[in-house]
């Protein structure tokens, strides 16, 4: 039964939690650490790390994609980012330096941002980006929005791009604009050869309408972290990521059972700041995570201490600041991985989603995901 709140005469509203709000619950058995695979794989390719990053520039270059592959897990470009824009992005995030060092105009960074993204996209220098990825051998994966898909996704896929993340702070099944044909999801996605994760999404409905185009992956929520993101705002719009996780993951199951078998993934963007939020996201039902802000405090992040997302660069209204990172850097494989001294999550995100399925007797992300989880009082 929903768990409803009357909120005025004659209107209530759902209550609905954070990932801060639960906890999960330890059970009788424990294991080692190294008898425990975070792999998932979603249509032909497997992936040894549940980490998918956020399409943004702050976080992903070329190289860096490249290095996440490398390591295990899926780095996205943002195919309307800064790569496709510019040639020299170096000069580009040395603009946005000098911009953080204004500390009178809070505002400069976006400007810049907004600026720099007013710069037509040029296919040489899209090509040339996912050229860098495909020849390290790693699978390629490249974003683009809603707006854009049907034009930009014939030249990703002659380019070799492997799998298509189409991604906005909220997706649905059919994009109308005003001046061009309604994006019909259904439609696009089944002329694909690739497999297509969408998103984002919020509640069970709009998640189960996504699993209905054919979309191999649904992504949950829209990137939010503290001081960074403003949606909710701007649009009044929230996603409180534990909920919504956990009505995507039942839409997963129904769809499963609507289909006779048709299994589509949940990935689960937003509300993760230390690898205890990563834990939880796995419990309530996601089968991979998008990293944005975690992975900021990478030395190998090109935004180099810098992060937004890419809202922050919308020409009438960003939804996303310019924040600076923390203030130390660890090379990308410790920050997945250890060694670390920090005591807060901040390090070793996935060495700690092993140790907490280890601690809790799963030996895989899929029988983690019926961990008992208790809400906070």
């Amino acid at each position: 039964m929903r768990d409803l709140v009357e909120i005025g005469m004659g209107r209530t509203a759902r209550r609905a939690y954070g990932l801060d709000d639960i906890e999960i619950v330890p059970s009788r058995r424990t294991r080692s650490s190294a008898a425990v695979s975070t792999a998932w794989q979603i249509d032909a390719y497997r992936f040894e790390l549940p980490l998918v990053t956020h399409p943004t520039d702050a976080i992903v270059s070329p190289g860096t994609a490249v290095a996440v592959g490398e390591l295990g897990g899926l780095g996205v470009l943002n195919a309307e980012g800064l790569w496709a824009r510019h040639a020299n992005v170096e000069d580009a995030m040395f603009r946005l330096l000098r911009a953080a060092e204004d500390l009178e105009d809070p505002t400069a960074l976006v400007r810049v941002l907004q600026e720099l993204h007013s710069a037509p996209i040029r296919l040489d220098l899209l090509t040339e980006a996912i050229k860098t990825v495909r020849e390290s051998g790693v699978t390629v994966a490249a974003r683009v929005s809603p707006q854009h898909a049907a034009e930009l996704t014939p030249d990703l896929l002659a380019a070799g791009v492997e799998i298509l993340v189409v991604q906005g702070t909220i997706i649905s099944a059919e994009h109308v604009q005003r001046d061009a044909e309604p994006l019909d999801l259904k439609d696009f996605i089944g002329r694909l050869d690739v497999p297509v994760i969408a998103g984002g999404v919020g509640d069970y409905r709009t998640a189960m309408h996504l699993m209905r185009t054919g979309a191999a992956g649904v992504i949950v929520g829209h990137g939010s972290a503290p001081g960074v993101t403003s949606t909710d705002r701007v649009l009044g719009i929230g996603v409180p990521m534990a909920t919504a996780i956990i009505d995507a993951a039942a839409a997963r199951r129904d769809y499963l059972d609507e289909t006779g078998g048709r299994y589509v993934h949940v990935l689960a963007d937003g509300g993760m700041n230390v690898s205890g939020d990563i834990a939880k996201a796995i419990a309530c039902g996601a089968d991979a995570v998008m990293l944005g802000a975690p992975l900021a405090a990478s030395s190998d992040a090109p935004g180099q201490g810098l992060y937004w997302t890419a809202a922050a660069a919308h020409p009438s209204l960003p939804r996303s600041r310019v924040v600076a990172g923390p203030d130390y850097a660890v090379d990308l494989k410790t920050l997945l991985f250890g060694p670390s001294s920090d005591a807060e999550g901040a390090i070793n995100l996935f060495g700690a989603l092993r140790r907490a399925m280890a601690k809790t007797g799963y030996s895989d992300l899929k029988e983690f995901q019926k961990v008992g989880l208790t809400v906070r009082g």
